[in-house]
């Protein structure tokens, strides 16, 4: 893709490519934390140190980018890279972003891969796995304070999570009904629905920015047909061309096909963060492909929790661990690699379409009521789903086994309460202490936790020995 697309104007102003890409690597390598600390992160950086934009202008970024499918911090990165250095701006940010995640999280895999069966790995991500639950059930509370500010959010909550643990509701469904449900509350009850306004301004735009709110180069932007076709275009065409051609080469059934067409539509649905999609990726690639075993969700967003970057990240180390079980023509390490960059790439590409087809459009979304209760009754139901991710992944990590029954059309996981882990709620409550209580970061919690696995299962190991 050409730097300047059709009426695309190069921003004036003093920041080079040089120091634009040495930034955009530290924003990466800081990028811990979930999309909070990572657009702290990237707000501290780009408004408050460099003061390349203004808080306002920061601001008008992120509302936009939380109403897109995709990682919300990542899509800001690309969306300021652009804003500055328009698409070779855009791609660089947005690809340092995701950068070292993906580095880490191979490395991460390929050592899972091989020695997942070894004492040391096993007690690394036993303690990792209770301490996950902490993390999403703070992720429960932190969404819910967002959005659940009157009766009817919380019902839409509510609704949402009795939909999919209760009756199996897909994801997409839930979140299509709920964009519906926002739009037509928006004309019957916009008090109702509009809940969700933009984030507190802070101080660090008071001296002048580098790039005005209002530049001369601005005046070139306005949306046309031409450069939406353009875009749109080159960017489905990097999307769904590797697609083609592994149809071709390894035919339809392969896993490296359905990784690809499976995470290319986790891709257009994934509203409000990660978690949001967690329970929805886990189920389908435990029971339906047979990619994972159901604790190994756990260790993935162990790992994501553990690197830089996008929590989603943790697709890529379900593409991995699918192809290398079921390789095809490669050895199981080529396949892991070849699986787990396919499902990086086309779980990223859409998030650069969005933002480099939706730019020019961004002053008229900023501010619509329509869209703003919409993403209100979305965020509400991703209460609700995420909700479902927490129990989930409790109820699978705290015991042995657990059943599933279906009794008068009600999906019931039970669990068997003889094969209750007491070793793993112990870590469990105490990454809750410290989360909640000690209000201790996700660094010390993670790092604390996996420490007392280590201890708990080497001791279990000795004496059972």
């Amino acid at each position: 893709m050409n730097d300047q697309t059709p009426t695309e104007a190069v921003a004036i102003h003093r920041v080079s490519l040089g120091e634009s890409f040495r930034t955009w690597c530290r924003v990466a390598a800081l990028s811990f934390g979930g999309p909070a600390g990572q657009i702290a992160v990237m707000h501290r950086i780009i408004v408050d140190e460099k003061k390349w934009i203004s808080e306002e202008r920061f601001l008008h970024a992120l509302n936009y980018c939380m109403l897109l499918p995709g990682p919300e911090a990542q899509q800001l990165a690309t969306y300021i890279g652009w804003l500055m250095h328009r698409t070779i701006g855009g791609l660089m940010a947005g690809i340092l972003f995701v950068l070292p995640g993906f580095i880490s999280i191979l490395a991460l895999s390929i050592v899972y891969a091989c020695y997942e069966d070894s004492s040391f790995v096993q007690a690394l991500f036993f303690g990792l796995k209770p301490a996950v639950i902490a993390i999403v059930i703070a992720a429960v509370l932190r969404i819910g304070k967002r959005v659940l500010k009157n009766g009817t959010m919380v019902t839409l909550a509510a609704t949402s999570f009795v939909a999919i643990f209760f009756f199996d509701i897909p994801f997409p469904v839930l979140i299509v009904c709920a964009g519906l449900i926002g739009l037509i509350g928006s004309k019957v009850a916009p008090n109702r629905f509009d809940v969700i306004k933009g984030h507190d301004k802070g101080t660090g735009s008071a001296a002048r920015s580098i790039l005005p709110d209002r530049s001369a180069a601005d005046v070139d932007l306005q949306p046309t047909l031409r450069r939406s076709i353009y875009v749109s275009a080159i960017c489905l065409m990097l999307w769904f061309g590797p697609l083609i051609g592994v149809s071709l080469i390894f035919g339809n059934s392969s896993v490296y096909f359905q990784e690809g067409l499976f995470f290319s539509k986790t891709a257009v649905v994934t509203f409000g963060g990660a978690y949001s999609v967690l329970a929805y990726i886990a189920q389908q690639a435990v029971e339906k492909y047979g990619w994972l075993r159901p604790g190994e969700m756990l260790d993935g967003l162990g790992m994501a929790e553990t690197t830089p970057g996008p929590l989603i990240m943790v697709v890529q180390f379900v593409g991995f661990i699918g192809a290398y079980r079921d390789p095809g023509p490669f050895s199981p390490l080529i396949g892991g690699i070849v699986g787990s960059i396919l499902t990086t790439w086309v779980t990223f590409v859409p998030c650069f379409l969005w933002v480099f087809l939706g730019a020019p459009y961004m002053e008229r979304l900023r501010g619509n009521k329509q869209l703003n209760s919409a993403l209100s009754a979305i965020t509400a139901a991703v209460v609700g789903v995420v909700l479902n991710l927490a129990v989930w992944f409790s109820l699978h990590t705290l015991f042995g086994k657990v059943t599933t029954t279906n009794v008068m059309g009600l999906r019931l996981q039970v669990p068997e309460f003889a094969t209750a882990d007491t070793a793993a709620c112990a870590i469990a409550m105490l990454a809750c202490l410290l989360t909640f209580y000690l209000k201790k970061g996700l660094a010390v919690t993670l790092s604390v936790s996996a420490a007392s696995g280590v201890v708990l299962y080497l001791i279990r190991s000795f004496s059972l020995a």
